[in-house]
């Protein structure tokens, strides 16, 4: 049987349910879904970077692109604390919850963030996440 482990860390935001940020079997990474909120924060609601809500939830800032780089970076703080890296990335699966507002945005990021390092990639629009944010990632790394 493949050596199996989970794996969580407070570098990286707290899962809102009951997951580890990463499971490793053999010498493969999945990383849970990752959004963009800031790690040590437990209000869901003001820890997205870019992202400020009234008390009725309507939005008062928005600002996707901050919340890209939020999430990247937070995928990259999952594979180092996992014993991998950005650079091991295979495959990435992309939930937008406004594909035409924002894939422009997204993709404009993304070249930056990759463009040493091209993972197989797939974008989705979704109705809604769990939480306010706009983004979530979905990633397979390897350990080597």
């Amino acid at each position: 049987m493949a050596e199996e482990s989970r794996i969580s860390t407070n570098k990286a935001p707290k899962p809102v349910g009951l997951y580890p940020h990463a499971r490793r079997v053999g010498n493969l990474l999945f990383l849970s879904g990752v959004g963009p909120r800031v790690a040590g924060s437990d209000d869901t609601d003001s820890a997205v970077p870019g992202l400020k809500l009234d008390k009725n939830g309507n939005f008062i800032e928005f600002d996707f692109a901050a919340q890209c780089r939020s999430v990247f970076d937070n995928v990259r703080t999952i594979l180092e604390e996992s014993g991998s890296s950005w650079e091991n990335l295979v495959d990435v699966t992309v939930f937008l919850v406004h594909m035409k507002r924002d894939f422009k945005v997204y993709n404009e990021i993304y070249a930056e963030y990759f463009k040493d390092n091209l993972p197989c990639r797939t974008t989705v629009e979704i109705n809604s996440l769990p939480t306010p944010i706009a983004i979530e990632l979905k990633c397979i790394a390897t350990i080597d």
